[in-house]
């Protein structure tokens, strides 16, 4: 790297330390490339480890030992209800993120890249600007756009009010709201409703379309569905905000729609109706980037079209998942340190942490519908699983979609505790072309749910 008077140059200049970003950084670095990330936040870790993935499954882990608790009465246990004290909660989330934080930077110590804190914007395809950082510009050979994205805002309807917050702003966990009204039953909606909910707040969730997840395998979202009906003090479908006042003691909402909620004035309002890509005055126009729908055109290896730019990660479309960005920043990396190499996965899991959790990867149902894939769809509830009945958790489900003539996995979509941790099992069969006979010959310790997997393999070995 040479240095200059307020400016410096990198083979390698990566836009965004999330995710994807400093796992592009990462790889690129291990293959001898001289990289330097820009991030504007300072430290490593993006959206997901500061303010999304990491610190709602931290006060979701929260909300489940507290479930745990309650749940413990069906086994002949009591507990005295749980005080919760918000200082140590928040201590031990920044704890969590503290640690990982120092993992990051360990990492990218030890592979010699350069951190620059500051916002970048592009002056051409060549140079960037710097914004309220130590370094003005930076000349690279090549850069990686790996912005993340943001919180939808409700324009025209999200009044600017401290009672109104964001999923950055509920993972403050400022306080424990007597009401809370969550606008979206997407799935930041549902698990910080969980959370709030499990703390001791009335939630009351509203949601624009016929019901929660909309996209979702509907069997999944049933037994979630009938879980948070006794959870939340109500459910809203068919119904959407028109207007919000602060009073001074609360929001007043006003609502249309089939099922408008009793209460119609809550202590504080969480809107959680989806997340933009973060491409907004990054100076693209000096490029060749395109950009559509806020969204960055990139081909299938990331390239965009400026030669010298690539992207990744939310910025560029759909799933915004952290580990989609992880993976697309190795490739990314792999292809500008030379390497002959490609984003070519066959499924990308999703996960709710939920109670229960949901979990799929590979074809829904209803995309096998619609795309006319011939399909045959084998599931299993858990009633008839030794290790759910055991503790208690029999609403879940796995569920499969086998091609007919070949038996091959097209699909894996899992309901109920621990389905996050299962459905890697799905994922490398879809990835390995498996077919039922291999998940049913795969031998699953017992008592286990992991062994549901293997049984729906087996049904379809047997029809």
């Amino acid at each position: 790297m040479v240095m200059g008077e307020f400016s410096q140059e990198s083979d390698l200049v990566v836009i965004g330390g999330g995710p994807g970003g400093y796992s592009a950084a990462f790889r690129a670095a291990k293959l001898g490339v001289s990289t330097t990330i820009v991030e504007e936040r300072g430290p490593l870790g993006g959206v997901c480890l500061h303010c999304g993935c990491i610190p709602s499954k931290t006060l979701l882990s929260i909300a489940e030992m507290i479930a745990m608790a309650d749940h413990a009465k069906d086994f002949g246990l009591s507990f005295a209800p749980p005080e919760v004290d918000l200082d140590g909660v928040r201590a031990w989330q920044k704890k969590v993120i503290d640690k990982l934080t120092r993992g990051l930077d360990s990492v990218a110590k030890k592979l010699n890249i350069e951190r620059v804190t500051g916002r970048a914007v592009f002056e051409n395809s060549k140079t960037i600007r710097i914004a309220g950082g130590d370094v003005a510009r930076i000349k690279f050979r090549r850069a990686i756009i790996s912005t993340g994205s943001s919180p939808v805002v409700l324009r025209g309807l999200q009044i600017d009010s401290p009672r109104v917050m964001d999923s950055t702003g509920a993972l403050k966990l400022e306080d424990v709201p007597k009401s809370l009204l969550v606008l979206g039953g997407g799935y930041i909606g549902l698990e910080l409703g969980q959370v709030y909910a499990g703390l001791g707040s009335a939630v009351t969730v509203v949601e624009m379309m016929d019901s929660l997840l909309p996209g979702a395998d509907a069997d999944l979202a049933k037994p979630l569905a009938k879980r948070l009906g006794k959870r939340f003090a109500e459910v809203c479908l068919k119904t959407k905000v028109v207007g919000m006042t602060d009073t001074g003691k609360g929001v007043k909402v006003d609502f249309e729609g089939e099922q408008v909620p009793k209460n119609q004035t809550f202590d504080r309002v969480l809107v959680a109706v989806g997340r933009r890509p973060n491409t907004a005055d990054l100076g693209l126009e000096n490029t060749k980037v395109e950009v559509e729908g806020g969204f960055i055109k990139v081909d299938d290896q990331f390239k965009t079209g400026d030669a010298r730019i690539f992207a990744i990660g939310d910025c560029i479309g759909n799933p915004m998942l952290a580990h989609k960005a992880v993976h697309e920043g190795h490739v990314c990396g792999e292809i500008i340190a030379g390497k002959a190499s490609v984003f070519d996965r066959r499924t990308i899991p999703a996960v709710i942490f939920t109670d229960p959790e949901i979990a799929w990867c590979g074809l829904t149902e209803n995309e096998a519908k619609d795309r006319k894939i011939p399909h045959v769809v084998k599931k299993m509830q858990w009633v008839g699983s030794g290790r759910a009945v055991a503790i208690g958790r029999t609403e879940g489900m796995t569920k499969m979609l086998f091609d007919p003539d070949t038996q091959r996995v097209l699909g894996v979509g899992i309901v109920g505790a621990h389905a996050g941790e299962m459905i890697a099992e799905g994922c490398l069969a879809i990835e390995m072309g498996a077919v039922a006979t291999d998940l049913a010959e795969t031998v699953h310790p017992h008592p286990t749910l992991s062994e549901t997997i293997g049984d729906v393999a087996d049904m379809m070995l047997m029809q």
